[in-house]
C-alpha cells in the first residue's frame, strides 16, 4: 500500500483525503478526534490524534470566517441553551466563542490536550478560555446543590464499581478544569469558581485543587453572593452544615492581597527646581495609580464586610456551629469595613436564638465585636428589649442612643413604653417624635425584628435587675428590698433615682441655650 510498490497507492490516497477533507473541515476534525478513543494506541502511533488536535487548535486561533465548518458531516440542528442561560453559540460561527460548545463534546483527556494547544497559541483572550471551561463544566459535571449531601453519602456507602468509576471520572474532570484556568484575575466569574469549589468538596478532590480555587475566589470575593458561599460540609470530624473553614481560608486570601499606599507621594529632594523631571512625573503618575488601586480595594472590603455579615446570618441557624468559629469569622473583617453593625447584630441575635444554652461568659464573647454606637435606631430599639443579650450591651445601647439624641438637639425618637421606663429610671424624660422603621421583609419570619408584644415597664425593670444580678454573680436572695448585699454598680444602675445621672445631665445641658440654663 506504499508508494514504493505503485504510485498513487492506498496510503497516499488516504493521506490526501485525510488532509484535504478531514483536517480541512472543523466538524470533521472533531468527529475524527472523538473516534480515536476506540483505538487509542493505533491513533497515537499513526499521529491521527495529534494531527486532529493541531487542526482544531489552528482553526480556533484563526478567524471564524476562514473556517470550513463541514465537508462530509451534516450536523444535527439543536436549539439548545448554554449554561449561563444565553442563546447557544453553536450556529453562530462569527462570534468570538463559536468553538467552545463544539469542543465541549470531547472527552476530558482529548479536551485537555486541545485546550493546551489553544492556550499555547496565545491569541485567544483569557476570558474566552474561562467561558469555554464553564461550558465544559456545565456539560460534564453533575449539578451541585444542598441535596448533594445525601447523594454523596449514598455513593460512599455503595460498593458498586460503576459508582466509584463515575466519581473518579468527575473528580478527574474537575481537577483538569482547575489546571486549565488562566492565571489572570477575572477570567472566570467568582460564582463559577465557587461552584467548582462546592463540587471539589462533594467529589473529595485533591487539596491542591481546593487551595487553588480558594486562592482564586479570594482575589475577587467582592463579586460573590451569600448563596455562593454556602458550601456544604462533608467533614467527618464535625456535623456542621456548611464548610466554614473553607470560607475562612478564602477570607484570609482576600485580606492578604494588597497593601495600603502612602497618603502622599514621596517628595523630591530637589524641591528647589522649578521644573519637575520626567522621573518625578512618573513617580506622581505611579502614586495616583496606587491611590486608585487603594480606593478600589477599600470599596471591595466594604462589599465583603456586607457579604460576611449576610453569611453569618445564614450559618447562625446551624446548632452545631461552634462559638469560636462564629467569632473568628466576625472578627476577620477590619473595623473600618463595617459602616454600620445592624447586619452583625442580626446575625448575633439569630445565633443566640439557635444556641439558648450559651452561658454568661460565652454571650459576652459573642457580643465583643458588636459596636453599639453603630446601630440604627431600629436596631437599638430591638437590642434594648432583647433579653438574650448581656446586660452591659443593653445598658450601652440605651446610653449611646440617649447620647446620640442629646447631641442632635436634645430630642429622642419615639420609643416603646418599657424602654421609656428604663430611661426614666435614669432620670431621663425623652421627647415623642416618631421615626419609621425600615422593612425586614427579605428575612425569614423568625429572624425579623419586632417591637410589638413588649412587657410592661415594671416587668422589664425586674428583668433588668435579674440580669444585673446574674451579670455580677449575685444570687436572687441577695436582692433585698433595702438594697443590702448589692454591689455599688448594681445600686447605681438598678436604683430609681429622683434626679438625672450626672453624665446624662451633662449631655442634655450641651444643647440648652443660656436662658434655659439660667
Amino acid at each position: 500500500m506504499i508508494e514504493d510498490v505503485e504510485k498513487g497507492n492506498l496510503i497516499y490516497k488516504l493521506e490526501v483525503f485525510f488532509n484535504s477533507c478531514i483536517l480541512h473541515g472543523w466538524k470533521d476534525s472533531i468527529i475524527t478526534l472523538q473516534s480515536t478513543k476506540a483505538y487509542p494506541l493505533w491513533s497515537e502511533d499513526l499521529e491521527i490524534t495529534s494531527r486532529c488536535i493541531e487542526a482544531i487548535a489552528s482553526k480556533v486561533l484563526s478567524h471564524p470566517s476562514k473556517v470550513s465548518l463541514s465537508h462530509s458531516y451534516s450536523r444535527r440542528v439543536r436549539d439548545d441553551v448554554s449554561c449561563n442561560g444565553t442563546e447557544s453559540q453553536r450556529h453562530k460561527p462569527t462570534s468570538k466563542g463559536w468553538w467552545a460548545e463544539d469542543i465541549a463534546e470531547l472527552s476530558i483527556d482529548l479536551y485537555w490536550r486541545t485546550m493546551i494547544a489553544v492556550k499555547s497559541g496565545g491569541k485567544i483572550p483569557s476570558n474566552l478560555i474561562g467561558e469555554s471551561l464553564k461550558i465544559y463544566a456545565a456539560r460534564w459535571l453533575p449539578n451541585i446543590s444542598r441535596e448533594g449531601n445525601g447523594n454523596k453519602q449514598a455513593a460512599s456507602d455503595s460498593d458498586s464499581d460503576s459508582t466509584n468509576d463515575t466519581l473518579s471520572k468527575h473528580r478527574l474532570i474537575l481537577e483538569s478544569i482547575v489546571s486549565l484556568l488562566p492565571a489572570d484575575k477575572g477570567t472566570a466569574s467568582c460564582s463559577f469558581l465557587l461552584k467548582l469549589l462546592k463540587a471539589a468538596n462533594i467529589l473529595n478532590a485533591s487539596s491542591s485543587s481546593k487551595v487553588e480555587l480558594a486562592r482564586r475566589v479570594g482575589l475577587q470575593l467582592e463579586e460573590a453572593t451569600v448563596g455562593d458561599l454556602l458550601i456544604p460540609s462533608f467533614s467527618e470530624t464535625n456535623d456542621m452544615f456548611y464548610d466554614v473553614d473553607l470560607v475562612m481560608t478564602i477570607l484570609e486570601q482576600f485580606m492578604s492581597q494588597g497593601q495600603s499606599p502612602p497618603t502622599s507621594p514621596p517628595r523630591s529632594k530637589l524641591g528647589f527646581q522649578r521644573r519637575r523631571s520626567r522621573s518625578a512625573e512618573n513617580i506622581n503618575l505611579e502614586f495616583q495609580e496606587r491611590r486608585r488601586s487603594s480606593s478600589a480595594s477599600h470599596v471591595s472590603k466594604l462589599k465583603v464586610a456586607k457579604l460576611v455579615d449576610g453569611y453569618l446570618q445564614e450559618i447562625a441557624h446551624d446548632v452545631n456551629l461552634p462559638l469560636s468559629k462564629f467569632i473568628a469569622l466576625a472578627e476577620s473583617i477590619p473595623d473600618f469595613s463595617r459602616l454600620d453593625h445592624d447586619d452583625l447584630y442580626r446575625a448575633i441575635d439569630i445565633y443566640l436564638k439557635a444556641h439558648p444554652d450559651l452561658n454568661k461568659s460565652e454571650r459576652k464573647r459573642l457580643c465583643r465585636t458588636l459596636d453599639c454606637k453603630r446601630l440604627s435606631v431600629e436596631a437599638c430599639m430591638h437590642a434594648a428589649q432583647n433579653e438574650l443579650l448581656p446586660l452591659r450591651v443593653v445598658v450601652q445601647v440605651l446610653f449611646f442612643e440617649q447620647a446620640r439624641a442629646a447631641m442632635n438637639g436634645g430630642k429622642v425618637t419615639e420609643l416603646p413604653s418599657d424602654i421609656k421606663a428604663l430611661l426614666a429610671s435614669h432620670g431621663i424624660d425623652p421627647s415623642r417624635p416618631t421615626a419609621p422603621l425600615s422593612t425586614t421583609a427579605s428575612l425569614r419570619a423568625e429572624d425579623q425584628w419586632s417591637v410589638s408584644g413588649l412587657k410592661s415597664p415594671k416587668s422589664k425593670i425586674s428583668t433588668l435587675r435579674m440580669k444585673l444580678a446574674e451579670d455580677d454573680g449575685l444570687d436572687e436572695n441577695d436582692l433585698q428590698s433595702d438594697g443590702l448585699g448589692r454591689s455599688s454598680k448594681l445600686k447605681a444602675i438598678c436604683a430609681l433615682p429622683t434626679r438625672p445621672k450626672r453624665m446624662f445631665s451633662k449631655l442634655l445641658s450641651m444643647n440648652r441655650n443660656p436662658s434655659e440654663k439660667n
